[in-house]
């Protein structure tokens, strides 16, 4: 069950390696690798350029002991990318890991809200009565 922050603040996660990192950009580019079937349409979704979204590809596949995309070389059938089991497993764990501590942290983010500074309102925008 998936607690809804009640402020809009939220953590942000981030797994530092020695090196290497990962976080919500290469989950979110699994995600997108998912719902495209191909690394370089799932960077153009995520408005990177093909050779970021190769670069964090390659990344994923070489930090962990099993790769985490499927890539197949055009050809006949074309080419395409596919997640491995490993991938959707990555994409769960990670995405879990962060209701957790958006769960654990909630009652101090809370107060973080409550005690901000209101925002002003933008120039273009009348303010709310």
């Amino acid at each position: 069950m998936s607690h809804l922050p009640a402020s809009p603040l939220r953590p942000v996660l981030r797994v530092d390696f020695p090196g290497e990192r990962l976080g919500r950009g290469k989950i979110a580019l699994l995600e997108a690798i998912r719902e495209t079937g191909s690394i370089s349409a799932a960077g153009r979704a995520l408005g990177m350029s093909y050779r970021r979204a190769w670069q964090l590809a390659t990344a994923l596949n070489t930090m962990f002991g099993q790769e985490a995309i499927a890539s197949q070389r055009g050809g006949k059938q074309g080419g395409g990318a596919a997640l491995t089991p490993f991938g959707e497993e990555l994409i769960r764990r990670f995405r879990s890991m962060e209701n957790k501590a958006a769960t654990a942290l909630q009652e101090d983010l809370d107060w973080l809200d409550a005690a901000r500074r209101p925002q002003e309102p933008a120039k273009d925008q009348e303010p709310q009565s």
